[in-house]
């Protein structure tokens, strides 16, 4: 089969690779879409805290988005995940060990042993072919959601993690940094809490428009705009409750706790391509605000099956390229440099 390999910094390569098989309780899936994430650009660059951990596991098959049907069942793998051939299958994007400190208490997106597809641990889904191994957490999809739609849940499931953390109440004043799919499906997700404002902040007035369209009630533009004085503004000078900071950008993080209010909370889901410095004075000795971290997604696929299933989170604005894989190369520099307003950019294998 065809996949695209890592083996290093500006090392990607689409090749021919052995076709998985099914052991005990391992599920084989023909992946029918990938998704490209925010991070996959900055392992290609060797940029951030994610290269020197996919170095140490390389070659290894990309992808940690994406959606399957079920081709083959291991011994035992069709009674523990209630499948058949033919099923659409996902698996969570971690594989967690079940042994270490966290697994046992239930964190298992905290594992310490923490394989993660087409990063850490086993081969990802940027190929014809792979493999959900034993271990995987593995959800049948509805046989009626598009792939096209289900690529989505990867990134939603993540999303929805990240809105949970926040702990958003029905008085709060949101604002979500970074209009890129993560950032719009927290939007979405947030807005089924009905918190008091939501704000959206990004510099692209096409991702602000969309914005405005699934629900933000104002946008701000970094670019144009004095940010933190047109939250205050929002908010009678008080400032925001929440910030989902989603963008990775080093200034969002430094704006966020700018705008915050006192005791407001600081939501980190974004993917940083260097590190981060701000004024913890203003954290501490100030405001006295929370930060949150939010990573990966922590019993949320099966509410993201259901938001997308249900209509309550859409995804046709979102989801912006379908590439073949094997133009996987014009596919990621479509969604790094956003070309022709790319959000989130999509491929299909064996196209």
């Amino acid at each position: 089969m065809k996949a695209v390999v890592i083996y290093g910094k500006e090392d990607f390569r689409y090749q021919e690779v052995e076709m998985p098989k099914a052991g005990k309780e391992e599920v084989v899936v023909k992946v029918t879409r990938c998704g490209i994430c925010a991070v996959d650009p900055k392992i290609l660059h060797g940029k951030g805290y994610v290269p020197p951990i996919v170095a140490k596991h390389v070659p290894i098959i990309a992808g940690h988005e994406f959606i399957g049907e079920v081709v083959e069942l291991g011994e035992g793998a069709k009674e523990k995940y209630d499948l058949e051939v033919g099923d659409k299958a996902i698996a969570e994007n971690i594989v967690p060990c079940w042994k270490c400190h966290y697994c046992q208490l239930g964190l298992y997106h905290m594992c310490d042993v923490h394989k993660i597809f087409g990063i850490s641990g086993p081969d990802g889904g940027w190929a014809e072919y792979m493999k959900y191994p034993q271990g995987s957490i593995i959800w049948k999809v509805p046989e009626d959601m598009p792939y096209e739609i289900a690529v989505a849940i990867e990134p939603l499931a993540c999303a929805t993690h990240g809105v949970e953390r926040a702990k958003i109440q029905f008085s709060d004043t949101v604002v979500i940094a970074g209009g890129g799919a993560i950032g719009l499906f927290m939007l979405q997700v947030a807005k089924l809490k009905n918190p008091k404002m939501l704000i959206m902040s990004d510099p692209l007035e096409d991702r602000l428009r969309l914005a405005r369209k699934l629900g933000a009630d104002a946008v701000v533009n970094p670019g144009k705009d004095d940010v933190i004085k047109k939250v205050k503004d929002l908010t009678d000078g008080l400032g925001c409750d929440v910030v989902l900071e989603a963008s990775g950008a080093s200034v969002a993080v430094e704006q966020a706790v700018e705008m915050l209010r006192r005791r407001g909370r600081l939501m980190e889901f974004g993917v940083f391509a260097e590190k981060v410095c701000i004024d913890f004075s203003i954290i501490g000795d100030i405001k006295e605000l929370e930060i949150i971290g939010g990573h990966l997604a922590f019993h949320t696929y099966p509410l993201a099956i259901k938001y997308l299933s249900e209509g309550l989170v859409k995804t046709d604005k979102i989801i912006t390229h379908n590439f073949p894989l094997k133009k996987w190369r014009e596919a990621l520099e479509t969604a790094e440099k956003r070309k022709g307003g790319a959000i989130k950019v999509t491929m299909t294998p064996g196209a």
